[in-house]
């Protein structure tokens, strides 16, 4: 065997153990907990193993540039408490990268973005509770620009709740406190995010750089099932599209965005807590358009 082959080998081997290690599920939290930092003994022992590249996916129409730099994004939104860690690794050399910015945005309980509050939800908000399982099959016109492909709109208003960008520590770690997000017509519930690296950090934020990333984060049924009795979501009448019917998400689990997730399923009003590590290309350039 030659030292190439070798080499090949090794990586394989070191990619299908990760695989195996990947179905680790991370700490339960509360309330007040949602935000603690540190992964499980299991994460830790994971991430010295490589993954396969993370899905790249759509930015979709509501991107705004990072303008909030700050890892609670929740401002004054109701919503189940949300603590999201994502891991920025090379997929290649699977080292962690340090100092990437990273972009994360996604709508309200009422499936409404900040900075586009005209352009609304797709028929969200307001009225009675939804009853029994939501549809997979929406109806209607969607949200102008398209359910989260569409070309770019331009903001309708100076609102920029649930947006934020922070920088990954030295183990190439963010965590950002949000709330779970809603549902609006034409697509599953997501969580839009972006990796930028090669840039400079300033005391005026990000600038410079390149964008090596960017995707979108999922969340299973089981779980967004849940949320339907808690206000507000409860008062989102808009038709939810399931996740497997969800034309962005790719279908193939982690490594297209679907997030582990760890919550008390008979009180997940108490905090909901969300972990994934993405596995990027960081020499190339994949703006999501």
């Amino acid at each position: 065997m030659t030292e190439t082959q070798e080499s090949q080998e090794k990586r394989q081997l070191t990619r299908r153990a990760v695989l195996a290690a990947s179905g680790v599920a991370v700490t339960a939290v509360g309330v007040g907990g949602a935000f603690a930092a540190g992964a499980s003994a299991q994460e830790e022992a994971a991430e010295d193993t490589c993954y396969t590249l993370t899905s790249e996916l759509v930015e979709g129409p509501y991107y705004i540039d990072a303008d909030k730099i700050r890892q609670d994004v929740t401002e004054d939104e109701e919503g189940i408490p949300l603590a999201l860690t994502l891991r920025v690794i090379d997929a290649e050399t699977c080292k962690p990268l340090r100092d990437a910015a990273v972009d994360i945005w996604h709508c309200n309980a009422l499936g409404v973005y900040s900075g586009y509050e005209a352009i609304g939800s797709g028929g969200g908000g307001g009225g009675p509770a939804p009853t029994g399982t939501p549809t997979g099959t929406p109806t209607g016109a969607p949200p102008s620009g398209g359910p989260g492909g569409g070309g770019h709109q331009e903001p309708t208003d100076d609102e920029r709740y649930l947006r934020g960008t922070w920088r990954t520590d030295k183990h190439g770690h963010v965590t950002f406190r949000t709330v779970f997000p809603g549902w609006y017509q034409g697509r599953c519930v997501h969580i839009h995010v972006k990796v930028h690296v090669d840039g400079t950090w300033t005391d005026a934020g990000y600038e410079g750089g390149h964008t090596c990333h960017t995707g979108q984060l999922f969340f299973a049924e089981k779980a967004v099932l849940l949320t339907k009795d808690v206000e507000p979501y409860s008062t989102n009448t808009t038709t939810r599209t399931t996740l497997d019917d969800d034309t962005i998400y790719p279908g193939n689990g982690h490594a297209g965005g679907l997030l582990y997730l760890k919550y008390d399923k008979k009180h997940i009003a108490r905090g909901v807590r969300g972990h994934l590590t993405l596995g990027v290309a960081p020499d190339e350039t994949n703006n999501g358009s």
